[in-house]
């Protein structure tokens, strides 16, 4: 999956790499040459420029863009960025700083599909609001595998199959299954998976793709929603 992410410094450098890491691409804009130039060292793709107008955007591919992430330390910036990207029909993920008051989180909640406190909450918190409440990365295992969690939508294609019809690629495994309101365990072959079931799978980042489109019944954007 494709990302971007506007601002190359702590909070968006760390949450890019755990994109990376993850198996996914990350496309960051800055326009401080010192923090550009230091993310280009790291093997990153940089645009250097300024990540609210549209002009910089485009270069980044919104096309092809799954979500966008507005991370710099100024909300204005963040605001104009999601407000772009979500005229392209990308997820947008926007950075508030905690001392901005809750009146504010709640002016612009409306207009951008996730406000995240990334001091409070990390990088893998940001990395998760980009990719949609439909999916949440619980933990990286080793180099190549992670184990997610996925949420069965109204539009999921498996959606009224039981656990046994559930076909998974050769490199992912169903690990635990578990209702909406219930505690996860060991899945039932004859259980049916309905809107709001959680399954918990084993899977190579190469195909954390194909099992998003199977379960989730998403291709290319991400889903709208927290995480």
């Amino acid at each position: 999956m494709r990302f971007v992410i506007v601002g190359a410094g702590r909070v968006g450098l760390r949450t890019a790499r755990a994109l990376r890491e993850s198996g996914h691409d990350p496309v960051l804009i800055e326009r401080d040459k010192k923090r550009a130039d230091r993310a280009r060292a790291d093997d990153y793709e940089v645009l250097e420029g300024d990540g609210s107008t549209e002009e910089i955007l485009e270069l980044a591919d919104l096309e092809a863009a799954d979500a966008v992430g507005a991370l710099t330390g100024d909300l204005n910036t963040n605001f104009a960025a999601c407000l772009i990207a979500d005229h392209y029909g990308c997820r947008t993920v926007m950075r508030i700083d905690e001392d901005y008051r809750e009146d504010i989180y709640r002016r612009y909640a409306d207009a951008v599909d996730q406000v995240i406190y990334p001091e409070r909450l990390g990088a893998i918190a940001a990395k998760n609001a980009l990719l949609g409440g439909s999916i949440t990365a619980i933990a990286d295992v080793a180099q190549e595998l992670q184990l997610v969690q996925f949420t069965v939508t109204a539009n999921s294609p498996v959606r009224g199959y039981s656990i046994d019809e559930l076909e998974l690629p050769a490199q992912a495994r169903l690990m635990a299954y578990g209702k909406s309101a219930g505690p996860v365990d060991l899945p039932e072959p004859d259980t049916s998976l309905e809107d709001g079931d959680r399954l918990i799978v084993l899977a190579d980042f190469d195909v954390l793709g194909d099992v998003r489109s199977i379960v989730v019944g998403e291709t290319g954007r991400a889903a709208a929603g927290g995480a």
